[in-house]
């Protein structure tokens, strides 16, 4: 049995389309909200180190967190409900196209409309959010709008891997694909930091017409199978009964692996959230080099994406799981104590590898754990427990950066919820790689 790359390739577009507007989206809305905040403002003319240059709105960490997780809000009741419904729906186009062919332009639109936000901020009013009440209501309804597109298509577009894709070729495709989504992550981080610099617009502008084209290749050359397994119960499952399900299983594999999933994301969350704010308002380098640097991190998980499929065929899906966790907890701990542009650009080049292992081979997991008939229903799950991470995440970052008042508390808390996740994930007793006779 082979993996068909052509096909796998394919659809690996639509990741690199959600993968790169994300980027661009942790890498400078941040910034958009706290820049002007007196504090950091402070600390960095203290230390005499530049200031942002884009205008903002002056929240704290904890605000901007906040904020930062309300796409996340939403993706945790909307994408396992749009999972459940897109594998009911049957259209000629098939169940999951017409999730991307409406979510899509929608996001993207919006998307695009973020640094125009920004750009009509005063000059007199930059980091005084209470003058500005109006404009920044605008801000959260162009957000608003943007999250619940996302919301709608995301989800279809990851459940059409196990659609296509059979069991044992899952890792293996699923690190094509997440080297797709890498290389929208390297757009965002390179590309995005160039045209940064040009204009903070553009980034936005040519982010969304690349997800707009990304997309509509996925809805052109995938063709959705014509026959679906069916539910043999007289009603399909809801949500809260597909967690129910979950947690009745006596075995605890499906509530293990979520579990842990969970906590790395809570991990990865908070750092990517935070990252290029850790870097302009900590290490005192500008908004587009910051970004650069997350985008060594891409580079990485790029080059090891494929690589850890492989890796993990020929050695389990857990193993390679677990050592991942285990690197990326040190290699973060390290960063905290050695707080230089040099060695945190090793770090996160390494770091990259590490959450490859760990990312590549998790969804596989998961929907070898889940019915064949309820895959994406499963994958719903998959999201649910790692957009209530990106929730939390973000929050509990930046109330700790606003406890300890620097930006570097965030490379201890990464490591010890990357630890629990560790701890989970030895729980776990199935989702290897299956053979059909």
């Amino acid at each position: 049995m082979k993996l068909d790359y052509r096909k796998t390739f394919t659809l690996g577009f639509g990741f690199l389309g959600i993968s790169l507007l994300w980027a661009l989206y942790n890498a400078f809305v941040p910034l958009f909200l706290q820049s002007g905040n007196p504090e950091f403002t402070r600390q960095l003319l203290e230390a005499g180190k530049p200031l942002p240059s884009v205008a903002g709105f002056g929240l704290t960490a904890g605000w901007a967190g906040f904020i930062m997780t309300l796409d996340n809000i939403a993706a945790v009741f909307i994408q396992p409900w749009i999972g459940v419904r897109s594998d009911k729906t049957r259209t000629r186009w098939g169940r999951r196209m017409p999730y991307i062919m409406v979510g899509a332009p929608i996001a993207a639109v919006a998307f695009a409309f973020i640094p125009f936000v920004v750009k009509a901020i005063p000059a007199s009013a930059g980091g005084q959010v209470g003058q500005m009440p109006g404009l920044f209501a605008l801000f959260i309804l162009v957000i608003g709008v943007m999250l619940l597109a996302m919301a709608i298509f995301r989800t279809p577009v990851i459940a059409l891997m196990p659609d296509i894709i059979a069991s044992p070729l899952r890792s293996e495709a699923n690190g094509v694909i997440n080297l797709m989504g890498g290389v929208g992550a390297l757009l965002a981080f390179f590309g995005g930091s160039f045209l940064y610099n040009a204009d903070p617009a553009l980034p936005f502008l040519v982010g969304a017409g690349v997800m707009l084209v990304a997309c509509g290749v996925v809805v052109w050359r995938i063709k959705e199978p014509k026959d679906f397994p069916e539910e043999t119960e007289a009603k399909e499952p809801g949500v809260i009964e597909n967690l129910r399900e979950v947690f009745r299983d006596k075995d605890r594999s499906a509530v293990m692996i979520l579990l842990a999933i969970f906590f790395w994301f809570l991990a990865f969350n908070a750092l990517e959230t935070f990252f290029t704010s850790y870097g302009v308002f900590y290490l005192g380098i500008s908004e587009s080099r910051a970004a650069v640097l997350l985008g060594f991190f891409s580079v990485s998980f790029i080059v090891f994406s494929v690589p850890s499929g492989f890796i993990a065929s020929r050695f389990g899906r857990k193993r390679t799981i677990l050592t991942g966790i285990v690197l990326l907890a040190a290699l973060l701990f390290a960063g905290y104590w050695v707080p230089s542009v040099s060695f945190i650009t090793v770090m996160l080049i390494v770091a990259g590898f590490a959450w490859a292992l760990i990312n590549i081979n998790s969804l596989p997991m998961v929907v070898d754990i889940a019915p064949q008939s309820r895959l994406g229903a499963y994958t719903g799950l998959y999201y649910f427990f790692s957009m209530s991470a990106a929730i939390v995440g973000p929050i509990v970052a930046g109330t700790l950066v606003d406890w300890a008042g620097a930006y570097n508390v965030i490379l201890l808390s990464s490591p010890a919820f990357a630890l629990i996740a560790g701890l989970c994930m030895l729980g776990v007793k199935r989702g290897e790689a299956f053979y059909e006779e």
